[in-house]
């Protein structure tokens, strides 16, 4: 047995050890996270070295934990390089990282969280004295002739080497006497199983707990794409979210430049969140050299790709990178970059390929895509993949996209018309729609408060303007053909256009300050009135939607279009020339307005509009006897 000796640490580490003995940092499991990845490292370095290095020595190249509830230990042994004592003085007994000092000074004071100082520092191994009492390092190099050195500390002020004359394997042995308060939780086999399977279950060397092997699924997404099954990815796909389906899609992806990574992608066949409530349930797992970083990084795709699920690991972030540092990491932007990219590319492909299998995709996860509306950098790939319902669909579970839509467009079309409306059942009968359907021109069915985002965002596509049916510039639909011959009705005479004007200005004042204007309408053909937005910029949608946001229950004031040529109008027409002031011109503007505003969904109280309608019913119906007679 040699003899032992005393070293001091150095003032840095004095420093930091001190920190993270009183500190009341939450996630302490990582410790073990820390010592599995020294000890990986450790076995890799084992594959480097040559026979001439090594020896004969065929050692297996695992790592074993063991624990014991009496004595408050928990050991952690691999079978890699090992150390030597100017080794073991170097690796543990300094810190290599520049400011050091000035970090720790700075947690100390509570100015540095201990997550970013682990992560600054790459401090992995002294996290063990959150737990820990004492700690012992038993090691041998792989060097030929080495001796087993044993190095001991509290994690105070100094450390303890001895030279020891056992004939040891070479690895290395950390045995940690835990903390009396923590001891229990540390040493229970079951927690310590649970803390290997969420940060080291991929970790390249078998790990054993208890003599019995932990991490037996193997990292998928580090194995050739070639020499995997499907079965293998859905089994994978299952373990890691748990979800009793295969997944929907796939992407494996290596990626060397900009950055190295290689990712593992899926795409549930269902929308686990259909009210959109768990949307801090969503990220990517992220891994450095097969462990564990962070559990659903939030950073690595955009909110409105939430859906995919799976793994990213690269070799180029530090393995202790901590999560504040990861949000500023530039390797790190430059990862989800490429993510985002290849995912819609992917999109994109099978969008091209399968265009009934990417209906199938929208149908699930469309309502959560559509969120990248936001995404100014892939405007074109986002315009490419959003789908929606259209006039040219057979039913309401029709999907078309603007290139289908422009594909369809009449000769000299340069715009993509869209309306909002709670159904397709709605629409079909709405005002601003008549034109369209006069002149078969496709109009795009907007069903979500969503799809008016999406649509003021894009702004355009291919060339062709997204434009609102209700803004919809009559001259430019004018010069297409009407597909059916109209039966209108006589035109107005000189006279009958001046008593128009004169009723118009008669509804107005019966309306009063319930609308900015009512004018005579170009775009109706089979209703008698609709509303319009007084500034044509705005769509009726877009501002119930600013309205809700901003709690203003209030009617807006509007445009009122009359339409001259419906049976309606003309009627009133004939009954204000005989009578300007005869009290039904004042019903019937009251009852057009109301509808009007009842289709628009803004009618909050139809006590008036139904007492009207009951007695007109009334009213006619003794008209309709009398006739019959």
């Amino acid at each position: 047995m040699g003899k032992k000796t005393t070293h001091k640490f150095k003032a840095e580490v004095s420093q930091l050890l001190d920190i993270l003995v009183h500190s009341l940092y939450t996630n302490k499991e990582i410790f073990l996270r820390e010592l599995v990845s020294n000890a990986s490292d450790a076995l890799e370095k084992v594959r480097f070295k040559t026979t001439a290095e090594a020896g004969d020595d065929d050692t297996p190249l695992e790592i074993h934990i063991t624990s014991d509830k009496d004595a408050g230990t928990i050991t952690v042994t691999d079978t890699g390089v090992g150390m030597t004592r100017d080794e073991l003085m170097q690796n543990i007994g300094t810190i290599a990282h520049s400011g050091t000092a000035e970090l720790a000074r700075k947690a100390e004071e509570g100015k540095e969280s201990l997550d970013a100082l682990i992560g600054r520092f790459g401090v992995g191994f002294y996290s063990v004295y959150m737990i820990a009492d004492e700690v012992t390092v038993t090691t041998r190099s792989i060097e030929p002739g080495s001796k087993p050195i044993a190095w001991t500390s509290d994690g105070r002020t100094d450390y303890k080497l001895q030279e020891l004359d056992e004939d040891l394997p070479r690895g290395t042995r950390i045995e940690v006497k835990i903390k009396e308060d923590l001891a229990a939780q540390f040493t229970n086999t079951a927690h310590i199983k649970h803390v290997i399977n969420k940060h080291s279950n991929f970790v390249n060397f078998p790990i054993f707990i208890e003599d019995e092997r932990v991490n037996t699924v193997s990292a998928l997404w580090r194995e050739p794409k070639f020499q995997i099954s499907e079965e293998q990815y859905a089994e994978f796909y299952k373990f890691l979210t748990f979800d009793t389906e295969d997944p929907f899609d796939t992407l494996h992806t290596s990626v060397d430049a900009p950055v190295q990574f290689n990712a593992l992608m899926f795409t549930p066949k269902s929308d686990n969140d259909p009210f959109g409530m768990g949307r801090e349930n969503r990220g990517l797992d992220l891994y450095v050299r097969r462990v564990l970083i962070e559990k659903q990084n939030k950073d690595l795709l955009p909110e409105y790709l939430g859906f995919v699920k799976g793994v990213v690991d690269t070799e180029d972030l530090p393995l202790n990178i901590s999560r504040e540092t990861l949000q500023d990491n530039i390797l790190m932007r430059k990862i989800s970059s490429t993510l985002v990219k290849q995912v819609l590319g992917n999109l994109e492909k099978m969008a091209k390929d399968n265009a009934d299998r990417y209906d199938e995709f929208w149908r699930i996860h469309g309502n959560l895509f559509k969120a990248g509306y936001m995404d100014f950098l892939n405007k074109d790939k986002f315009g490419n993949l959003v789908r929606f319902n259209s006039s040219a669909s057979d039913d309401a579970k029709g999907l078309t996209s603007f290139a289908d839509y422009i594909s369809r467009a009449k000769e000299d079309q340069k715009e993509i018309y869209y309306a909002y409306g709670p159904s397709r059942e709605a629409l079909a009968i709405s005002p601003h729609l008549e034109v369209f359907r006069k002149k078969g021109i496709e109009v795009l069915y907007l069903y979500e408060p969503i799809d008016e985002f999406v649509m003021d965002a894009l702004r355009d596509f291919d060339g062709c303007t997204l434009v609102s049916a209700e803004h919809a510039e009559m001259e430019k639909l004018d010069k297409f053909e009407t597909l059916e011959k109209e039966e209108k009705p006589e035109a107005l005479s000189d006279d009958q256009k001046s008593t128009l004007d004169a009723l118009i200005a008669k509804i107005k004042d019966v309306l009063g300050d319930a609308v900015t204007e009512v004018k005579a309408s170009q775009r109706l053909s089979d209703s008698p009135v609709c509303l319009a937005n007084p500034d044509g910029n705005v769509t009726s949608s877009m501002d119930k939607i600013m309205r809700v946001m901003s709690k203003d229950s209030s009617i807006p004031k509007k445009v009122l279009e009359i339409n001259p040529d419906h049976a309606l109008v003309r009627n009133m027409l004939t009954i204000f020339e005989k009578n300007s002031d005869d009290p039904f011109i004042e019903q019937a503007a009251n009852q057009l307005f109301e509808s009007a505003l009842l289709l628009e969904g803004y009618l909050t109280d139809p006590h008036a509009l139904v007492g009207r309608v009951q007695d007109l019913l009334t009213k006619s119906s003794g008209w309709y006897v009398d006739s019959k007679k």
